[in-house]
């Protein structure tokens, strides 16, 4: 009857944890359910020390034991990953080849050789395209510099994902200002 109590009190209390699957190097070999900074992206297998496992990456949802199950799944998940970045990059496409085909004009006060009194940026650019019932953010105009006179401009409106689109910009006297200064020169 002692040999039982024995053997009892050897086995491990029943809320520990599994033993973990040593990598090549003698470390816990993990896969990643999310990028973690200095480790890895999404989907890879690394090995780490073991507090490091214990302590951080499983606890908070970061890691999971690299078995083949998991890994067919992390799989699926960037293959479903995949298919939505295509579908959106196909969808930048078309905005592109949509911006490409306009143009857009823009009233500005400017003296009599041309030069604006103040100047146009991404901020009025944007503004104007959202008029033509698209709609980009100020960010994603790329200009050289401020447009500071009268004339057109190609602007390249930066997409994403190295998709760049080229907007005709007319930037074009004020009607209000011009209307008051030809009826003075005829009295």
């Amino acid at each position: 009857m002692s040999k039982t109590k024995n053997a009892a009190s050897n086995r491990r209390p029943l809320g520990r944890a599994k033993r973990l699957p040593r990598g090549p190097h003698g470390g816990i070999q993990l896969l990643l359910v999310q990028s973690v900074e200095h480790l890895g992206k999404q989907g890879d297998v690394v090995e780490v020390k073991p507090g490091y496992a214990v302590n951080y990456l499983l606890p908070q949802g970061l890691a999971t034991i690299a078995t083949d199950h998991h890994k067919r799944m992390v799989e699926k998940h960037k293959a479903r990953l995949a298919e939505i970045q295509k579908a959106r990059l196909k969808g930048l496409q078309e905005l592109a080849d949509n911006l490409a085909k306009q143009s857009i004009t823009i009233e500005a006060n400017a003296n009599e050789e041309g030069h604006l009194y103040g100047s146009v940026g991404p901020v009025d650019i944007a503004n104007a395209v959202k008029k033509i019932g698209m709609t980009i953010m100020p960010d994603q105009v790329r200009l050289q510099g401020p447009l500071k006179e009268l004339g057109l401009y190609t602007v390249k409106i930066h997409l994403g994902q190295e998709i760049v689109a080229d907007l005709k910009v007319w930037v074009v006297p004020s009607m209000t200002e011009e209307q008051p200064a030809a009826q003075e020169t005829k009295s």
